[in-house]
C-alpha cells in the first residue's frame, strides 16, 4: 500500500522534500501545506496555514494520511504531531515538548547546560533592566541578543558593544520588535571561528549524521546586510574531517537524545545545530528541531537513498536498520529574493526564464505562486536554484551560469555564495 504523506510549509526545503520523496516507490499521493508553484507540480497543495493545527489534523484525516514528515519550524511546538499521533498518523517530527529546542532558545540553553554540551555563555532575560544592567556589567566586546522564541531565522541580532547591545534589548523587549517571539531573550558573547551546519536523522535513541553544509545568513555580499533565512549554501563543508565529525556526534548529538529521553519527550525527527569551529573544537551556536533552509536543497540533491524508508524507519524507532548513503558529489545553491528583502519588498512579480534552466539543475520554488497559469513571486525566497558538480567550483559555476537565465522584478542574489570555498580544492 503506497504511503500519503504530509509535509507542512512553502519554501524551498518542501519543495525539495516533496521532490525527494516523490522518487520512492513506497509514496503515493504527497500533500503540502499551503505548499507553492513547485510543489503543485508533483504534489497537492492544501490551502492552510501551518501554524492552523486543527485544520492540518482535520485534513489529515479527510485525505486519510498516514505518514507526516516535519520539515518546518511552525507546527511542532503547537502540537502538530501530539495531535496527529493521537489520530494514528506516524510522523518523522518532535513532539511538542521536544521541539522546545528550538522554540524557546531560553529552554534550550538551559537545556545545554544540564546536560554538559558546549555552547557561548550566555543568560535569559525578560526584564530589560536586568538585561541592560547584565550586558553592562561585561567586558566591552561582541555580543549576540536572540529573541527566544521562532523569528522566522531573524530573531538573532548582532551587536559591536555594550552600547549597541543595550539599544537591542530595548527594541526587542520594549518596543516589542519581535512580538512575543522577543518577550523574552537570551544574550550572549560572540563565538569565534567557522559555522557550520550539522543534521541528523534521529529516532529518539539512534542518530545519523547527514554531511555538514555551509549556509549563509546576510542578505549581500561579504556577510554583510541584514540577517535573512539564508541566502545560498554548499555540501559538504570543507574542514569538518572524521575526527571531528566525531566529536561533533558525541558532544553535541547525543546528548540531546540521551537528555530528551531522560526527561520524558524523546527527540524524534532531523536536528539541525548550527555550529562554530575553531582550532578543532566545536560550540553549539542553536539547536533546529527540522532541517534548514537552503541547507535541505543541497543536500536533497546529494542524499542517494530513499528519504521515506529513512525517516519512516526513525518514525517507528528502528534507524539503525538502515542505511544512509550521500553521493560524493558536492552541491552548491543559491537563493533568489526581491529586492529589498528581508525588509520590505514588493511580490507578484513574474518570473521569467524557467524554461531555459539546464535539465540537469534544479530550481525549487519557495515564494511562488501560480496566477492564470503563470508563476509569479508571493514571498522573500523566491527560488532556491541548485545544482552538483564534481567539484565545488563546477557546482557554483553550473548554478551561477543557470541564476543569470532568470529574471524578475528587482531579483537580488548573491554572488559570493561558496566562493571561499573553491580556493581550498
Amino acid at each position: 500500500m503506497s504511503a500519503r504523506v504530509l509535509l507542512v510549509g512553502s519554501g524551498g526545503r518542501e519543495h525539495a522534500v516533496a521532490w525527494k520523496l516523490s522518487q520512492s516507490p513506497e509514496v503515493g499521493e504527497i500533500f503540502v501545506a499551503p505548499g507553492n508553484a513547485g510543489t503543485a507540480r508533483l504534489a497537492r497543495n492544501l490551502d492552510i496555514r501551518p501554524t492552523d493545527i486543527d485544520g492540518l489534523v482535520r485534513a489529515a484525516k479527510d485525505l486519510r494520511v498516514d505518514f507526516y514528515l516535519a520539515t518546518m519550524d511552525d507546527p511542532q511546538p503547537l502540537g502538530l504531531v501530539d495531535s496527529l499521533q493521537a489520530e494514528g498518523v506516524l510522523c518523522y517530527g518532535p513532539v511538542a515538548d521536544a521541539a522546545r529546542i528550538e522554540a524557546s532558545k531560553a529552554w534550550a540553553k538551559a537545556f545545554m547546560e544540564r546536560h554538559g554540551i558546549p555552547t557561548a555563555r550566555g543568560r535569559s532575560f525578560s526584564s530589560f533592566d536586568e538585561a541592560a544592567a547584565w550586558v553592562e556589567s561585561l567586558p566591552e566586546q561582541r555580543l549576540w541578543v536572540k529573541a527566544s522564541g521562532l523569528a522566522a531565522g531573524k530573531g538573532a541580532v548582532g551587536a559591536a558593544n555594550r552600547e549597541e547591545a543595550i539599544a537591542i534589548l530595548r527594541s526587542m523587549l520594549i518596543d516589542r520588535a519581535f512580538g512575543e517571539a522577543g518577550s523574552t531573550v537570551v544574550v550572549e558573547e560572540e563565538l569565534s571561528g567557522f559555522e557550520t551546519s550539522a543534521h541528523a536523522f534521529c529516532d529518539g535513541k539512534t542518530a545519523v549524521l547527514w554531511p555538514f553544509a555551509t549556509d549563509y545568513k546576510r542578505a549581500l555580499d561579504g556577510a554583510q546586510g541584514l540577517n535573512t533565512g539564508g541566502m545560498g549554501a554548499y555540501a559538504p563543508t570543507r574542514g569538518i574531517d572524521e575526527r571531528l565529525a566525531g566529536i561533533i556526534h558525541e558532544r553535541v548529538i547525543a546528548p540531546v537524545l540521551r537528555g530528551m529521553a531522560a526527561e520524558g519527550h524523546p527527540f524524534v525527527g532531523t536536528l539541525f545545530p548550527g555550529l562554530m569551529v575553531r582550532d578543532g573544537d566545536v560550540r553549539v551556536i542553536e539547536y533546529n528541531a527540522r532541517s534548514g533552509d537552503p541547507e535541505t536543497q543541497v543536500h536533497m540533491l546529494r542524499l542517494k537513498s530513499d528519504l521515506f524508508a529513512v525517516t519512516k524507519a526513525a518514525a517507528e524507532g528502528r534507524l539503525h536498520e538502515v542505511a544512509v548513503e550521500w553521493a560524493d558529489e558536492p552541491a552548491v545553491c543559491v537563493v533568489l529574493v526581491p529586492g529589498g528583502y528581508p525588509g520590505r519588498y514588493e511580490t507578484g512579480h513574474p518570473i521569467e526564464g524557467l524554461d531555459r534552466v539546464d535539465p540537469d539543475v534544479f530550481v525549487f520554488h519557495g515564494g511562488t505562486k501560480l496566477v492564470d497559469g503563470n508563476v509569479v513571486t508571493s514571498g522573500g525566497r523566491a527560488l532556491t536554484v541548485a545544482a552538483r558538480g564534481r567539484t565545488i567550483r563546477e557546482a557554483r559555476e553550473r548554478v551561477y551560469d543557470n541564476v543569470r537565465r532568470i529574471h524578475f522584478k528587482d531579483m537580488h542574489y548573491r554572488t559570493d555564495i561558496a566562493l571561499e570555498a573553491v580556493g581550498g580544492e
